[in-house]
């Protein structure tokens, strides 16, 4: 059993001030969680949030891959999931930016399951990104 999640947005902004929200880390711990993000390839870091049900709390990520501002995936790797890879997707659209998430790589009953809650909880972030 394989699933993938994938999520569209616009917002009125132009690609670079998306880009900042997407990789500015102070911006990332207000529509994700907090972490130690750097927006270099290659770069490790964690994303932290409180633990909930069987989750510790911690998503493990590396930069795989950067095109400042138009494309950037990260490993995304928890004690619930193996490798998945989110990715971010930008373009340039009249009045704004197009967004195009992808989250990669569920495999199996229990990480389909946890797709799920995170298919939900990307709705959500697609809605906050770009508030205040």
């Amino acid at each position: 059993m394989k699933r993938d999640l994938h999520f569209d947005a616009f917002y009125p902004h132009p690609p670079e001030r998306v880009w900042t929200a997407l990789t500015n880390r102070d911006e990332i711990a207000r529509w994700l969680m907090q972490n130690d993000f750097e927006p270099r390839l290659g770069h490790r870091f964690q994303l932290r949030a409180k633990p909930v049900g069987g989750w510790d709390g911690i998503v493990h990520c590396e930069v795989l891959e950067l095109d400042a501002p138009r494309r950037m995936s990260w490993s995304w790797q928890s004690n619930k999931l193996k490798d998945t890879v989110l990715t971010f997707t930008l373009s340039p659209a009249s009045g704004g930016t197009n967004l195009h998430l992808a989250h990669t790589g569920f495999q199996g009953f229990g990480e389909t399951m946890v797709s799920f809650i995170l298919g939900s909880g990307w709705k959500t972030m697609m809605k906050t990104l770009m508030e205040n």
